[in-house]
């Protein structure tokens, strides 16, 4: 008799320096993979141009933002320019149960806080092949000012002490190497026992029982 559980979903966690080349990375593997499932944050800004509550961000006031946080709502928050930023872990958690991934593009400070929630999700730390070739890059986009470079050099350089923290390494030196080093753990990840609870009711469970 067959059951109906499903696999479950697993969580990525993609993190790097900028100017590593994270977005187009991510950018590929939704291409390829485009049912990730997606997270609406919380913030406590106002929205901007055509943006529309519940879609590109769930706006709420800051003593309702607060109020979430401090019930435990949030699985990652993270204060910006003034504004606060949250993933709610339900609507997550939710997802994974329905066997979606969701992949999260976020900074190393909001990484170790879902690794708190999200501790058997998957933490991936994007590397360029060398600070001076980070420098050329950022340089080379030729899009910030020398005091921007400066301060994403400064953070640069906290983020690569973090990497430790990170269950896989990937750098950045050759664009396809670097996605098909992701695309692997990504696929890899998706074969864990702990997220294949149909395997264990449909064919582990009843393994033997015609023999």
């Amino acid at each position: 008799m067959t059951g109906n559980k499903q696999r479950l979903g697993q969580v990525l966690v993609v993190c790097a320096p900028s100017g590593t080349g994270k977005s187009t990375l991510i950018a590929k593997l939704h291409e390829e993979f485009p049912n990730f499932g997606y997270s609406v944050s919380y913030t406590t800004r106002a929205p901007r141009g055509q943006e529309r509550d519940g879609r590109e961000y769930h706006f709420v006031s800051r003593e309702t933002f607060v109020a979430m946080r401090s019930r435990g709502e949030f699985c990652e928050w993270a204060e910006v320019h003034g504004n606060l930023y949250g993933t709610a872990t339900a609507p997550v958690k939710e997802m994974l149960s329905q066997g979606k991934d969701v992949l999260f593009d976020i900074d190393v400070q909001g990484a170790k806080q879902l690794k708190k929630t999200f501790y058997k999700g998957n933490f991936v730390f994007l590397l360029p092949p060398s600070r001076d070739e980070l420098v050329r890059r950022l340089t080379g986009r030729g899009t910030d000012s020398p005091e921007a470079i400066a301060k994403r050099l400064a953070n640069a350089d906290g983020e690569m002490a973090e990497a430790g923290f990170f269950d896989y390494w990937i750098v950045n030196d050759d664009l396809e190497n670097a996605y098909q080093e992701l695309r692997a753990v990504f696929v890899a990840a998706r074969c864990k026992p702990e997220l294949r609870p149909d395997v264990e009711e449909n064919i582990l469970k009843n393994w033997g029982e015609h023999g």
